[in-house]
């Protein structure tokens, strides 16, 4: 068993990233009480340091926004040792000045989702801090952790919606309306359940596009988006190892345990 790795650091992401590691990278299976995470987790070494690395939507996107295993995603990452997740991610922009190829780090999230699995505690009364969704520690190491190829910005928030669909343009100009800069379909439930299981986490989110509510013509592509993604990709990895390494400590830091004089239906795993 002593043979088995036990990474404190996960990295959340595309498929993109699987060439953050080196020959000697493991692969897990492993089994969770919500069935099999999205794939298998990779775990090698990303500057100096052991890191966990699951794609959210599949090796081969298999998942779609709103069917990717969330529940079984977290818990398996959990159950082999993280405690601190970065979630880079792909956005669409809901400020005009925030082009394809910025980078964000979201402090505020909105869920405009429905029908997803978002707890782990379905009894026992548990109710969960979640006013500040994301780590402030881990976004300190993200943003401190720019590129020279891509802008940074420190403070945003992200509305997250169902999908698969793109937003219309009257969804997007209410959106932006609102004050709210980024548009995403993957990043709720992700962050509360990591909050849930006692998990540091934040997002690092690189814009492809400018919502349909900015944009004149037909409006968003998902080729357009695949294609702004991977055009930016290598610098953006680039900001991610930065991050890795910045990163400091290996446990949930003191903001993230939310569980302190709670007793909860069942053990954390």
């Amino acid at each position: 068993m002593s043979s088995v790795p036990r990474p404190a650091l996960a990295i959340i992401g595309g498929s993109g990233f699987y060439d953050f590691f080196g020959d000697d990278a493991v692969s897990l299976e492993v089994d969770t009480p919500y069935g099999a995470p999205s794939a298998p987790i990779t775990v090698g070494q990303v500057e100096g340091r052991q890191v966990a690395f699951l794609p959210r939507h599949g090796r081969k996107h298999e998942f779609s926004p709103h069917t990717v295993p969330y529940q079984a995603n977290l818990w398996a990452l959990r159950s082999i040792g993280v405690r601190r997740i970065l979630a880079p991610c792909a956005v669409g922009s809901l400020h005009a000045d925030w082009g394809p190829g910025t980078v964000a780090v979201p402090d505020q999230l909105v869920d405009r989702t429905s029908g997803r699995p978002q707890t782990f505690f379905d009894n026992g009364g548990v109710h969960v801090s979640f006013a500040d969704p994301y780590c402030d520690e881990l976004r300190g190491a993200a943003i401190g952790s720019a590129v020279p190829e891509l802008p940074l910005q420190s403070t945003a928030t992200m509305v997250v919606v169902q999908g698969p669909r793109f937003s219309t343009r009257a969804e997007s100009r209410w959106f932006a309306a609102q004050g709210w800069e980024l548009v995403n379909m993957t990043g709720f439930p992700e962050a509360v359940l990591a909050r849930e299981l006692e998990m540091c986490y934040a997002a690092i989110a690189l814009v492809t596009d400018l919502d349909a509510g900015l944009e004149a013509g037909e409006g968003v592509s998902a080729a357009a988006v695949f294609a702004a993604f991977e055009q930016n990709l290598v610098p953006f990895k680039g900001l991610v190892r930065n991050a890795i390494a910045a990163v400091e400590g290996t446990d949930t830091c003191a903001r993230c345990r939310v569980h302190a004089g709670v007793t909860l239906p069942f053990e954390l795993p």
